[in-house]
Parts: structure tokens; sequence; C-alpha cells
């Protein structure tokens, strides 16, 4: 990734543009992930059932997902603050068209669109904070604007939970469509020049994975974590109601504890990496395992709910940290292509896990997503343990990445 030693604009303008870049970053993932926390209100007002609600993760991270190599490309030359004034601009139209949509279809369009929005943020987010940055100062710069995922997690979804409760779904869309434009306004302002200098073409980014082998099986095994995770994850908010007769404040403070659990594996896994990057991934992923099986077993009340919801944000925190350190590990000199990979797999499995878990909620009920999720976080966790551990070892003499604080959805 480009960064520069010394800056016309000052240290100031510099932090704040990282701040604007954080803010950005907080109101793509909300929207995203949105869906998940109104689930239940949005489907019984679309007239559609729960399984068909989560198409809406579903399509916009199919869009996140595969558009980004693409439109990356095609963008090679326009300058990043304009890219990223643009995408704010259609996350703000799009949440708009949301909140006011007469159908299910037209929400499914709008969300399809703001996808792809979304996706080109996370391709281009990181780098252009680093870049506004002394050189000696971009690990942090990175670190800061991935934080806003800890951030959406236990403050952005929760939130947009408790407004739905208060005022409806679709009043708590158009407050996230003012939120988007202030981000908008923000960015225009703060933001100095950023013209592209690291474009990566299409051909070199589908190359990799077939002539790295270490990043092949990485990417694997983001697919498969992600599935399970994503696919029961989506359906939350159904479950615990059926099964511990959550009310929506419940639910609201379930989804605050996961973020806050979510951002205490991160910390905790900004130091374990370090130490030992594939150990921390593999605890990760075991504690997935166990927080779904749990879910199963003693989430039929508050407190076991609660209990199983802190293991579970610990344990993702955990896992988001160590697969973007092994990405790094598995691909130092081709890093930037090989996230567009990352991301690329990380969004496309958000939107199948969504798909397969809404499938298995209609025809089966919603306790058979939770066994889904148990299926593919232990396949990922096998497949990691059957790996030959050279493959997953960090480089000597590279530093490892940046440790980003994630705890919903992405890489």
């Amino acid at each position: 990734m480009a960064t520069q030693g010394t800056h016309p604009h000052s240290a100031a303008r510099a932090w704040l543009g990282v701040a604007a870049i954080t803010a950005s970053l907080f109101v793509f993932l909300t929207t995203e992930l949105m869906p998940v926390g109104l689930l239940t209100p949005m489907s019984t007002s679309l007239r559609i059932s729960v399984g068909a609600a989560g198409l809406m993760v579903t399509l916009y991270g199919v869009s996140a997902g595969l558009g980004v190599p693409f439109i990356v490309a095609w963008t090679r030359r326009v300058n990043r603050r304009v890219l990223l004034s643009t995408l704010l601009a259609i996350l703000t139209v799009g949440n708009t068209i949301t909140a006011i949509s007469p159908d299910y279809p037209l929400v499914l369009t709008t969300r399809l669109v703001m996808g792809f929005a979304s996706g080109v943020f996370w391709a281009i987010g990181v780098s252009m904070a680093m870049r506004l940055v002394a050189e000696r100062h971009t690990s942090r710069a990175a670190a800061i604007v991935m934080s806003g995922i800890s951030i959406a997690a236990v403050v952005g979804i929760p939130l947009g939970t408790v407004l739905e409760s208060l005022t409806g779904w679709r009043t708590t869309f158009l407050i996230w469509a003012g939120l988007s434009a202030l981000v908008f306004l923000t960015v225009v302002t703060v933001i100095p020049s950023l013209p592209s200098t690291n474009a990566v073409s299409v051909r070199e980014v589908f190359g990799l994975p077939l002539k790295n082998v270490p990043l092949r099986l990485v990417l694997f095994t983001i697919v498969l974590f992600v599935l399970g995770h994503f696919g029961a994850y989506t359906f939350v908010r159904p479950y615990l109601e059926d099964s511990a007769s959550a009310t929506p404040f419940f639910i609201t403070a379930a989804l605050m504890v996961y973020g806050a659990g979510g951002a205490a594996g991160n910390f905790v896994a900004g130091y374990t990496v370090t130490k030992s990057l594939r150990g921390s991934f593999i605890a990760g992923c075991a504690g997935l395992v166990t927080s779904l099986l749990l879910l199963l077993t003693i989430a039929h009340g508050q407190a076991g709910a609660v209990i199983t919801l802190v293991l579970w944000g610990v344990s993702f925190g955990v896992v988001q940290l160590s697969q973007v350190n092994l990405t790094q590990a598995a691909a130092p000199d081709t890093f930037e292509a090989a996230m567009s990979l990352n991301t690329m797999a990380y969004n496309t499995s958000i939107a199948l896990g969504a798909l397969f878990g809404g499938l298995f909620a209609d025809h089966l009920g919603v306790t058979s997503v939770v066994w889904f999720g148990v299926t593919l976080t232990a396949a990922s966790l096998l497949l990691t343990l059957a790996t030959r551990r050279r493959a997953t070892r960090p480089v000597p003499g590279d530093a490892p990445a940046p440790a980003p604080a994630q705890t919903a959805d992405r890489a």
C-alpha cells in the first residue's frame, strides 16, 4: 500500500481524515448488517417470510464481494477522495429509498446497488487512511479505521434495533441516510486529494490463488467459517425469540453483549497473533463451534443466551483478526491484491450464508440454521488443523498486518 512520508496538509487534518474514513466504515457496515437486528419487523411489514428477508443481507453481500476487483480496476484513474464521496452518496440515496420503498423487490434492488458501493469501500478505505498519515503511523491509522467495525457491532446495530422499537424500521433507515449524508460532507471537507496510486489489474488478482497455495488455503478457511458464522448470526433474533422468548429489548442488549465480546476478542488477539498466528485462529474457530453448540443447549434462558453470545463474540473477534493476518502472511508482497480476494470471498460467503440459512429457516426451522453454522465452522477448524504449519507461518522479516478490531462481518 502506498504511503507518504511527508504531507502538504497538517497532521491534525490527516487524523481528521482517518476519523472520517472510520466513520465511513461505520455507516457502510451498519447499513450492510442492519437487517439482522430488524429481520422480524421488516419481514412482517413487507409481508415476506423471515428466510426471504434474509436475502436483504444476501444480495448486499453478493454485490459487495463479486464486484470488488472489477470496479476497483475500472476506477483505477479516479481520485480516491472523489471515489469515496461517490460511494457515500450512493449509500445515502440507497438508505433513503429503502426507508420509503413500497415493496420488497425495490428494497432488494436498492440493497444490491449499495452492496457494490460497500465492496469498493473495503478495497480502498484502509489504504486511503494509511496514505494520509506519516509512514511511521500507518499501522495506527489502519487499526483506527478498522475499529469502526467494533463500534458498529457494539453501538450501531443495537442502536438500530432500539430506534426500530421506538420509531419503526423505515424511520431507522431514514436516520441512517442522514448519518451517511453527514459522513459524506465530512469526507468532502477534511480529506485531501488522493490520486489513485496502487491499482491492481483484474488478471493479477485472480491469478494469485492459482500460484499461491498458502493463500488458497486461507481463502478456503475464510469461506467455511464465514458461511457458518453468518448463516447462524443472520437469524439470531428469530432464534432467540423462539428459544428464549426474547423481547426486543433483550435482543438489543444481547447484540451489544456480542459486540462487546468481539471487541474484547480483538484486543486479546492483538497480542496472541504475534506469538502464534495459526494457534490464534484455531482457538477462535474452536470457540465459534463451542458457542454455537451452547446456543443449542443452554440458550433457552436469558442467562444462557448471554453467556453464549459473550463467547461467540470473543471467538469471532479472535478469528476476524487472525484471518486478516493469515492473508498478509500468505501473500506479503501482494497484500492489497490478496485482500481484494479476501473481500470477495468474505462478502460472497456472507451472502451465501444468509441465503442457505434462509432456506433452512423456512423449511426446517431456525434451529437447523444453528446446526448449519456448527457444521461449517467445524469444517473450517478441521481444515486449519489439517494444514501444515508452514502454510500459515508469518513470513520472516515482515511485520504482521495491522491489528484491526473487527467483530461483525468482514475482513
